[in-house]
């Protein structure tokens, strides 16, 4: 009599083959996390029901075809593979798992020739843990604040660098503010693995959060992060934002405007707790690329804080004020690089902490004009403003930040003339198909892997940055093309790449264990801090630690030392922030393509 398996029947002649096959794929479905690599790659932390579902399988041996099993084991879903147009970057064909028509909410894994997948989620929601995790991770890198049990758990810590007692560095001395003048400037976010604060680096970062708050703000308003302000009656994702704006507020010099670069030890602290460090801390020169970046986030910060008045009085005014001032020392000052080098030249003590240095200040001028013109409405910002300098349209990094001028205009000019703007929208969305043309053929279905070029320093930054692109063009276009492919961006750090990691902390089967991170390599809890995105494939090895492979995308390795492939910061969690957030409050506009080819 036949079997049946979820209305699949086994004939009785085929009934040992039938046994074996179960009991090979019970030994299979009985693995959990490996120790080398999974051959499926998929978002390890699942799919929303009605969106787009894929999985790339690395070898295939024996049929093309794949299924869906319940935790149960019964089948739900099957289909065939589908060999990629284009190999990868190792040169090898990959095979696409498309179950997008599988709707049913639940927990299952995939399983195809005697491997399973790691278990996934199809449900609502299915983001919502790590798009809260990549925010509150900001939290774990506040300075002056000791971290306690209640909002910290087993990360809880000392406080570290309360920053009250800060020099004037020889390079910043100024006649009212001589070297060695003893100024506060505490809070802030440790920027990376390291524990001192960048203004162009914060600059981005801030700006980011700040964004994700003004595209999507109701959904934003109901995210709860369990930080020590929640429920004082403003966001949480503003309120973790408050402790780095308010210390950047300190960074400016009330006698004239100017923004000093950073705020630092004279060196990297050791690898060890934040408390321990008591090295003396400087501020160092003032530059235009961090007077550009402070107006420009306070430009930004005034529109968003004028909503919360009762809740952080004359805040919007204070950061307006501030903007204003530090947009008139950059136009007196427009070519003060921060060169390291040539300080240390010059004066002592030498500082060797991370650099940031930029020699080109026309974007930082275009995203200062910008943000203040929105907030203003005084198109005297814009005047002088060369909007379109060239061609190029790189997603934003802290070096290059004309992005985030053009998203403040295309968002937010209703009804005010701007020359150049049906211009930087055309190039936008441009610039967007380029991103995702060829994906269909690609070996991973990602923007991401059509081009080695993305796989440098931080090229997880770029996958998180790419989505933002994409969903810029979204909201500018209402074309669901650009909304499926940010999902894959998402997808891709959350497992569907060529090392099979979830390249955030904490969240998926295969994480990172060990991030380029002083506080999670000297806490002595297994676990890392979690919700921290990793730097991810880099073949340059800068820090001389040698990754397993030198092809693009694989070129990771999770291992303290390796700064150039597995460091965290700040600037690389706020697009990941933004992309899984954004991509939470968008869920239910994401949709299969009704047919091949169509894009809405």
């Amino acid at each position: 009599m036949p079997i049946n398996l979820n209305n699949k029947k086994i004939v009785p002649g085929k009934w040992l083959l039938f046994v074996l096959a179960i009991f090979v794929f019970q030994m299979a479905l009985a693995q959990t996390k490996d120790t080398v690599s999974n051959p499926i790659r998929l978002n390890q932390l699942g799919f929303y029901p009605n969106a787009i579902k894929k999985a790339i399988v690395l070898n295939r041996v024996g049929v093309g075809n794949f299924s869906i099993v319940n935790l149960n084991k019964h089948i739900v879903f099957s289909g065939t593979l589908k060999a990629s147009a284009s190999p990868s970057f190792a040169g090898k064909t990959t095979y696409i798992a498309d179950f997008s028509n599988f709707k049913k909410p639940g927990a299952y894994r995939l399983y195809i020739d005697g491997v399973v997948s790691y278990s996934f989620w199809i449900k609502n929601d299915v983001h919502a843990k790590v798009a809260n995790a990549v925010i509150k991770a900001y939290y774990f890198m506040r300075a002056s604040t000791p971290l306690t049990e209640k909002f910290a758990g087993k990360w809880n810590r000392a406080e570290g660098h309360p920053d009250n007692k800060v020099l004037i560095h020889p390079s910043a001395a100024s006649e009212k503010r001589p070297a060695g003048t003893i100024i506060s400037s505490p809070r802030g976010w440790y920027d990376a693995g390291d524990y001192n604060k960048y203004i162009v680096n914060s600059g981005i970062s801030t700006s980011t959060l700040l964004s994700l708050y003004e595209d999507f703000p109701v959904h934003m308003n109901s995210v709860k992060l369990n930080i020590p302000e929640s429920g004082n009656g403003l966001p949480d994702v503003l309120n973790e934002v408050l402790w780095n704006l308010r210390w950047m507020l300190t960074m400016q010099d009330p006698n004239d405007g100017g923004v000093y670069h950073k705020l630092t030890n004279a060196a990297f602290d050791k690898f060890e707790m934040p408390d321990k460090g008591t090295e003396a801390r400087y501020v160092v020169q003032k530059g235009t690329a961090a007077t550009l970046d402070f107006a420009a986030v306070m430009a930004l910060a005034s529109r968003i804080m004028s909503r919360f008045p009762k809740q952080v009085p004359g805040l919007a005014d204070s950061c307006l004020i501030a903007a204003k001032s530090a947009w008139l020392w950059a136009q007196n000052n427009p070519n003060i690089a921060y060169r390291q080098d040539e300080i240390n030249k010059k004066y002592t003590p030498a500082i060797t902490t991370g650099g940031y240095g930029d020699n080109n200040f026309t974007d930082e001028f275009i995203w200062a004009a910008a943000e203040l013109f929105v907030t203003t409405d005084d198109v005297a910002y814009l005047k002088n403003i060369n909007l379109l300098p060239d061609d190029k349209m790189p997603v934003p990094s802290w070096a290059q930040v004309k992005l985030l001028g053009y998203y403040a205009l295309v968002k937010n000019a209703n009804g005010k003339t701007i020359n150049d703007l049906p211009e930087i929208k055309k190039r936008l969305l441009n610039t967007a198909d380029d991103l995702i043309n060829g994906v269909d053929d690609n070996a991973y279905q990602t923007s991401m892997t059509l081009s080695p070029k993305h796989f440098g320093w931080g090229s997880n930054s770029d996958a998180a940055n790419e989505g933002v692109l994409l969903l810029q063009a979204y909201k500018l276009s209402h074309d669901k093309k650009y909304l499926n492919n940010a999902l894959a961006d998402l997808d891709y750090i959350l497992g569907r790449n060529a090392t099979g990691y979830s390249y955030v902390t904490g969240y998926g089967s295969k994480t990172p264990m060990n991030p380029h991170h002083r506080p999670s390599a000297s806490d002595g809890i297994i676990d890392p801090v979690p919700g921290l995105l990793v730097g991810g494939p880099n073949p340059g090895m800068q820090d001389g630690i040698k990754v397993p492979s030198k092809v693009p995308d694989e070129a990771y390795i999770d291992d303290t030392r390796a700064y150039a492939a597995n460091e965290v910061t700040i600037n690389w969690n706020a697009p990941m922030a933004y992309l899984a957030n954004a991509i939470e409050a968008l869920q239910h506009e994401l949709s299969v393509p009704i047919k091949s080819g169509s894009t809405k």
